[in-house]
């Protein structure tokens, strides 16, 4: 029995060998085939006689070139481009016998004629360029023609400059939401160490639905994993900086303009580093509770609490926009009369400045604040509200957005409470020892002592009130 044998198969286009000579397929119908037949027009033959004819053979064949995306090849340096137009250009040559752009009536070179077979003509071009100074070999023209036939010019590109790799390398998508959403629970936790990090992550990976199939990496790729992830994010680092990273601002931010006193102003409150005598006789720390005029960088009131309520807010808005009054006791130096601000035009508007300490009046047009409770009370925007005053929160953990009152509260520390003889320092390591044996004020004592260190050092006086006055 004889072998089977795969029936022929030619195409309109295709340069097929019939009878000796080299033709082209004009037409193909069911039962025949439409041949060129030299100087006649054309030559009919059955497809039968054509493929049991002993030297059939089908020479070449037309290859339609993909278009490759304009886009893709643009992307590319003017070099990459350059080249693999160059490459095109042989690469036609061996498909076709001619180079693009070849003059009409233009013989095809012996090497590249279609009686020779597609490697002969490879080898042929391997060698043509090797001698122009290219050295390549046949199987490089064959890899070249392959890529150009499957896609086009864009396959002989170059694509290592503009290739793009993966962000996390060969680490699954899955491993990678499960470590961020390992991250993103830390950020308002207390601070733990990576290990912990990973540990939650394959707790992460088992939960989720299809988690179970996907394999966690080494122990080496997760901990690069973690760097990249957690970089600038302060996972391992500080709780409060993480925080303020996590939910301060992500849009533009920047200090409001201020031109004139009121314009803007802060407040904010913090506890005071110096040992108190509550009313109930016990001691401990009391927050200070202050507002500050930034055009002006003055500070109009403070307020001494053991805890910072809604009303104690309204105090401090009411003591800002009134007159503070001189306390027997308090030095001449300190009146209004003896400052620089206009007294005798203001006497006019206020009787009560006739009696007044050098403290300015600022009314406030716009106050900004954090988000504590005090601030955002019924209370306080009530009292705002009706002052015709605008409250504007600063965003949440952003505390750079009020750095001035910021900053002033953390002045008080070196400039008031430390000449306290209760001073405990701003932490445990730097506290002394026996505190309790130095004298203890009172509420009411340290809260006049306040008023009259704010009108004296916001003046344009000395100081009349010294460190060792307040031993």
């Amino acid at each position: 029995m004889g072998r089977m044998k795969r029936p022929g198969r030619v195409a309109v286009g295709d340069r097929v060998r019939f009878e000796g000579q080299i033709r082209g397929v004009l037409a193909v119908a069911a039962q025949a085939v439409t041949l060129a037949e030299g100087e006649e027009p054309y030559r009919v033959v059955p497809l039968l006689e054509l493929f049991a004819a002993a030297d059939f053979k089908v020479v070449d064949s037309p290859v339609r070139m993909p278009l490759p995306a304009a886009s893709l090849l643009e992307a590319f340096p003017a070099r990459e481009v350059e080249r693999a137009l160059w490459w095109e250009g042989h690469i036609l040559e061996v498909l076709h016998g001619l180079p693009p752009g070849a003059e009409p009536g233009t013989a095809v070179r012996p090497e590249y004629g279609p009686e020779r077979s597609l490697t002969a003509r490879q080898r042929a071009k391997a060698a043509e360029l090797t001698a122009a100074g290219h050295k390549v070999s046949a199987s490089t023209v064959a890899h070249r023609r392959r890529r150009y036939q499957e896609r086009g010019v864009l396959g002989l590109a170059d694509h290592r400059p503009v290739r793009r790799t993966a962000e996390f390398g060969e680490v699954d998508d899955a491993v990678v939401a499960a470590m961020r959403q390992a991250i993103k629970e830390a950020v308002d936790a207390s601070t733990r160490t990576g290990t912990f990090i990973l540990w939650r992550t394959g707790e992460i990976l088992k939960e989720a639905p299809g988690g179970q199939g996907v394999g966690l990496p080494s122990q080496r790729t997760l901990y690069r994993l973690l760097a990249k992830l957690t970089s600038g994010t302060h996972t391992s680092g500080s709780a409060v900086t993480r925080r303020s990273r996590a939910h301060g601002a992500t849009t533009p931010h920047g200090e409001l303009p201020v031109f004139a006193p009121g314009e803007v102003m802060q407040i904010d409150s913090t506890s005071l580093d110096v040992l108190v005598l509550l009313d109930n006789g016990v001691t401990g720390r009391v927050e200070l509770t202050a507002m500050i005029d930034v055009a002006t960088r003055t500070l109009t009131a403070a307020v001494l609490r053991p805890t910072t309520k809604a009303v104690d807010a309204s105090v401090l808005l009411a003591r800002t926009v009134t007159p503070e009054l001189m306390r027997p006791g308090w030095a001449d130096a300190l009146r209004m009369s003896r400052s620089v601000l206009p007294h005798r035009r203001l006497l006019a508007l206020d009787e009560r400045l006739a009696h007044a300490a050098a403290r300015p009046v600022i009314v406030p047009e716009v106050i900004v604040c954090d988000h504590g409770k005090a601030f955002l009370s019924r209370n306080f925007i009530s009292s705002c509200r009706f002052l015709e005053i605008e409250v504007q929160p600063a965003h949440q953990c952003s505390p750079f957005e009020k750095g001035h009152i910021e900053k002033m509260l953390g002045s008080v520390a070196t400039l008031f409470a430390q000449f306290l003889p209760t001073y405990t320092g701003r932490s445990v390591e730097h506290r002394g020892r026996h505190l309790e044996r130095e004298r203890v004020w009172s509420l009411l004592e340290l809260q006049e002592l306040l008023d009259e260190w704010i009108v004296d050092h916001f003046t344009d006086r000395g100081s009349s009130c010294s460190g060792s006055d307040l031993r």
